[in-house]
Order: C-alpha cells, then structure tokens, then sequence
C-alpha cells in the first residue's frame, strides 16, 4: 500500500487487517508531489517483488488552489497525472512479465477517474500552457482527470486484449478508467475557491442520501482490479458499475479522441524522459 503519511497509512494497514487478520500488507511510502519518491517508491518495490498482478492508481487531490510543484508542474496535474504515469511505467515490465504465466484477465491496471473529467478546457489537453495558469481549479483538475482516462486507453492500446503485445505473447494486461462516483472521503478538502459552495452542496447530498462511504466508493475499482466478472470487452474503457443518481456516466468527446490520447503519451514520454524520471 503506498501512502505519502507513514502514520496514516500504518492506521489504514492496522484497520485492514483488524477485519482482515491474515493480510499481508507492507507500506511504501511515496509522495506524489514529489516525482523522487516516486521512482525511489517503483525501484524499492521492484527490489523485492517477484510479481505484481494488480496496479491501482487512486491517489489525488481535487480543485485546489494554483500551485506548482518542486519538479515545476502544476500541482492538480502531477499528483493525478504525471505521478501514476511515471509509477507505471516502472512497474510495467514487472506487470507484463506477471502476465505472461498466468491467463489473460489476470493482470490489470486501473486508473481512477471521475466524471470532472468534463470540466478539462476545450479540445481536451491545454498543451501550450498545462498548467493552465489562468484558468479556474475545477478545470485544472477537469484536465488532470481526463489525463487518466486517455492513459488507460494507450495502455490498453498496447498491452490489452487483441494488442501487438498480447499476440506476441509478451502478456496480456487488462486495463480500466472508473468513475467512482460521489464518495464521503476527504478529498474536497482541500478544495479552493468555491469550497465553502462545495461544502455547502456535500452536506445536501448528504441529507439526501446521495454520498456513498468509501467501502461502496471503492467498488467499481475493485471489481475492475480483481473481478472474475469483468469482461475483456471492458479493457480499456470508462467503467461506472454501480450507478449514481444524477451523475455523468459517459465519456466526454475528448475522453473518446484516440488522437489526443497518443499526443499525450507522446508528449508524457519525452517530457519524463527529458527530466529523468523514466528511461
């Protein structure tokens, strides 16, 4: 389990396995604002892992006030973004060399969406100016959360059922973008600008039942992880199971631009490669 907090994630590991006596669970450690931690996370994680069947990436902040990080991105679009594209693409040979033994389905990434995803600027990727400098939080992280879906989609374009890569038999990974929907966490904490109306607006679908506590939260990314009854149809889409009254379950356009989706993890590549992160 990674977490940035030691102290909260060592709570997290102790409240698993109260219900869960026989887990076996490690921390690892690792800071999504700060892309070192994260390679050192992948490096200690490759250093004593033989397989890894399984690979969510769910971590993030929403809306919060304009920031850069010490790598010099924009803080919404490498904590959601950046940081789980470098985390994975060092953990892919391990993923692809899991694969290979085991029947296809059994190796899956899932990237956690949301449907602010519709909230990304027009034409999808702001590319001239990704820290969207000028432009309100929600959009921010609109941006960064359609980053995840069109990761999913390359992904699963080269790793997926019917890929070179599968036919080859270099292993078959299924991959997923979900929406979870509204969850009670305490991710709209750090929330700027319209907190207070945002605030305002949770307490209300909360009266009204329309929040779910984060074990429900969790479903559709678990059923995409581990579920027997994901289909490899499912591979590489934007999966909403359990439905949510009132909320978007479709894709945007953008969602749906397999062109953007390349120029993205064109521009990903060489940028992470140009600042080291990956080789």
């Amino acid at each position: 389990m990674c977490a940035r907090s030691a102290e909260k994630g060592t709570a997290a590991i102790a409240s698993i396995q109260k219900t869960h006596p026989s887990a076996h669970i490690t921390l690892l450690p690792m800071d999504l604002m700060d892309l070192t931690s994260v390679v050192t996370a992948a490096t200690h994680f490759l250093a004593h892992e033989t397989a890894l069947h399984g690979l969510v990436n769910n971590a993030g902040i929403m809306a919060t006030p304009f920031a850069m990080t010490k790598d010099g991105h924009e803080a919404q679009w490498q904590t959601n973004y950046l940081a789980h594209w470098v985390l994975t693409d060092h953990l892919l040979p391990l993923l692809q060399q899991t694969a290979t033994t085991l029947p296809p389905g059994s190796v899956r990434i899932v990237n956690v969406s949301s449907s602010g995803h519709w909230g990304a600027p027009q034409g999808g990727i702001l590319f001239a100016d990704l820290a969207l400098t000028a432009r309100r939080p929600w959009v921010r992280y609109g941006q960064s959360k359609l980053a995840n879906i069109l990761h999913a989609k390359t992904l699963h374009a080269a790793y997926g059922p019917g890929s070179r890569g599968a036919r080859g038999g270099a292993g078959e990974i299924w991959v997923a973008a979900v929406h979870p929907g509204l969850v009670e966490t305490n991710l709209a904490a750090g929330v700027g600008e319209v907190g207070a109306g945002v605030t305002g607006l949770f307490a209300v679908l909360r009266m009204l039942g329309l929040i779910r506590p984060a074990d429900k939260g969790s479903w559709t990314s678990v059923f995409c992880a581990a579920s027997r009854e994901m289909t490899a149809e499912q591979s590489g889409t934007y999966v909403e199971i359990f439905g949510r009254c009132g909320e978007p379950r479709w894709q945007s356009g953008a969602a749906r631009d397999g062109k953007l989706a390349e120029r993205l993890e064109e521009w990903t590549g060489e940028e992470m490669r140009k600042e080291g992160w990956v080789r």
